[in-house]
């Protein structure tokens, strides 16, 4: 019977390889050794034998089939040659701040430069300075005190309140109109209003008896508004016709209308000149009109004419006394009526169209507000710059 694997004559056949001297130890007879199966070699090498011999010959067998137990060729496959274009260089820091998570970054701008068909823009740089959330607060340097609060004076340097506390504008030439509206104090609704509702480039002029007037020149400053100080004066009924409180007048004392100018100053403080209230008689009286000229003059402060006189002095004795000087060219609300001040303000535009500029004298009605507010819009669309009234006063000590 046979045996699965290897027959009994196959393993008699190996018994003589099996029993050789290879498991002999070097130089040394090895032991007798019993004749069989189970003597004649250790039976770990017996079986490892039939294993090899039974491996070999199943690789040979498998080598021969093609029954999918080979592993396939490997398919040769051409790939295109990729060309990789070299990484490119990061770009270069950039100036600009990463946003802030707190807030918007702040980025700072190089204006460009103006250019206006060829016309060199000269601006005054202390105009350009300007910070209207500080203009409400006086310069400490051009204020005295006085008796009855602060006064306007030069500064040790020469800056004048005419020069600092002045309203900014272009600088540039065309039709330029500006527009004075006076006797703000004196109705603080009013007031109010008018503060609101008027662009920044209208003037305000402040009656020297109206209440709050630093409380309303801060929000007037704040808005960018210029603002005049409207000083009481002489007219020719008097005293049937009441200017108001601490008026200047012919036949007092040259020191008590100083005494009373000095009081009309006290009231406020950052503007940039006076304005008269009436004095249609006083402005045509050199004795009386010299001396408060020239004490405007020393403080460096402007005189504006409201035109009401068409015999003042004031156009004579102001360049005699270094006092910058404008002269209101007519009236806008003589009526009251919104037509009527709209022809005034019209009359301004061609005035500044023929002549170069132009000012208008208002007070402060609700009719001559609003009308004034509507008409500048307008205007602006038509090339006439609103300018502050300090652009078009003629100065002694340079030009503006």
């Amino acid at each position: 019977m046979r045996q699965a694997g290897v027959s009994r004559h196959s393993r008699d056949s190996l018994e003589p390889l099996l029993n050789s001297s290879i498991d002999q130890p070097l130089g040394q007879p090895g032991p007798a050794r019993k004749k069989g199966f189970g003597g004649g070699v250790g039976r770990v090498p017996y079986v490892a034998v039939v294993l090899g011999v039974g491996a070999l010959a199943a690789s040979s067998y498998l080598s021969m089939q093609d029954n999918g137990l080979r592993m396939p060729k490997p398919e040769v496959v051409t790939v295109p040659e990729v060309t990789v274009a070299p990484a490119a260089p990061e770009p270069a820091p950039t100036t600009r701040p990463a946003p802030r998570k707190d807030g918007p970054a702040i980025i700072k701008v190089q204006p460009e430069q103006e250019s206006s068909g060829g016309t060199i823009v000269i601006r005054d740089p202390s105009s350009v300075e300007k910070n209207p959330r500080t203009a409400h607060l006086p310069d400490r340097d051009l204020i005295e005190e006085g008796p009855d609060g602060p006064l306007p004076v030069r500064a040790a340097d020469g800056r004048r309140p005419f020069d600092v506390y002045s309203g900014n504008w272009s600088g540039s030439r065309g039709a330029k109109v500006a527009i004075v509206i006076g006797g703000m104090g004196l109705s603080q609704t009013g007031t109010q209003t008018a503060i609101a509702r008027l662009p920044a480039e209208v003037t305000l002029g402040f009656a020297s008896a109206g209440n709050s007037l630093g409380r309303w020149m801060q929000a007037a400053r704040q808005d960018g508004h210029e603002i005049v100080m409207q000083v009481p004066m002489e007219p020719f009924d008097f005293p049937n016709v009441d200017p108001g409180r601490n008026p200047l007048t012919v036949d007092a004392d040259p020191e008590e209308n100083l005494d009373h100018l000095r009081w009309a100053l006290s009231r406020t403080t950052n503007y940039v000149g006076v304005m008269n209230h009436m004095g249609g008689r006083f402005v045509t009286e050199r004795a009386a009109f010299a001396p408060v000229m020239k004490e405007l003059g020393e403080r460096g402060l402007m005189y504006l004419d409201d035109g009401s006189s068409a015999r003042s002095l004031a156009s004579e004795i102001a360049p005699a006394e270094a006092v910058p000087f404008a002269a209101a060219d007519a009236a806008i609300d003589a009526l009251r009526d919104r037509g009527e001040i709209l022809k005034k303000l019209d009359q301004l535009e061609a005035t500044a169209r023929a002549k170069g500029s132009a000012i208008g004298i208002g007070s402060a009605f609700d009719v001559t507000v609003e009308t004034v507010a509507s008409w500048v819009v307008e205007a602006r669309k038509r090339g006439i710059e609103i300018v502050p009234v300090s652009a078009l006063a003629s100065d002694p000590e340079g030009a503006r």
